[in-house]
């Protein structure tokens, strides 16, 4: 009789644990399923980014060690440039929200269309990283002696055109 008990109990607790994991699967798919509707709707907004641009303020910098680190002439993706052509690669640093790996829409190597700066219009391409304190905002690497600047209200673009070096 013993057994009969403990079997039974074992059937028991086997079904209401059967029954209990249905009913909290049936939860996490409810949630599974907002949470991939809000996903989706997350990448149409970073698309309408990609297509229509946003607003950044424009500054530029210089591959000095007080501004940038230890090796001035190792960009963020790698890329080794000789500091005082700098001027000459068109390459930008972008803030931190701009980039893929911190949820944005830029990754290193992409081109950007500048506007909005009057004398630096142009086709970019992103090889660095900005300070974390910035947001919105785009460093243009300039060589030593170029005289600083800073525009309000330029708009980026990603775009499939290429700088041209020379």
């Amino acid at each position: 009789m013993q057994k009969y008990m403990l079997a039974l109990s074992i059937v028991l607790i086997t079904i209401s644990n059967g029954f209990l994991s249905t009913k909290l699967l049936e939860n996490k798919n409810v949630q599974l399923k907002e949470y991939v509707r809000e996903i989706i709707e997350l990448k149409e907004k970073l698309s309408e980014f990609e297509t229509e641009g946003i607003n950044v303020t424009v500054t530029m910098y210089q591959p000095l060690r007080y501004q940038t680190d230890s090796t001035p002439n190792i960009l963020a993706d790698g890329t080794r440039i000789k500091t005082e052509q700098a001027s000459k690669y068109k390459y930008i640093a972008v803030s931190r929200n701009l980039l893929k790996r911190w949820g944005g829409w830029l990754d290193y190597g992409d081109f950007i269309l500048l506007k909005g700066t009057s004398h630096k219009d142009g086709v970019y391409q992103v090889k660095d990283t900005m300070n974390p304190r910035f947001v919105n905002r785009v460093d243009i690497l300039e060589s030593p002696g170029v005289k600083p600047y800073k525009f309000d209200k330029a708009r980026i673009l990603k775009t499939d055109i290429f700088a041209s070096n020379n």
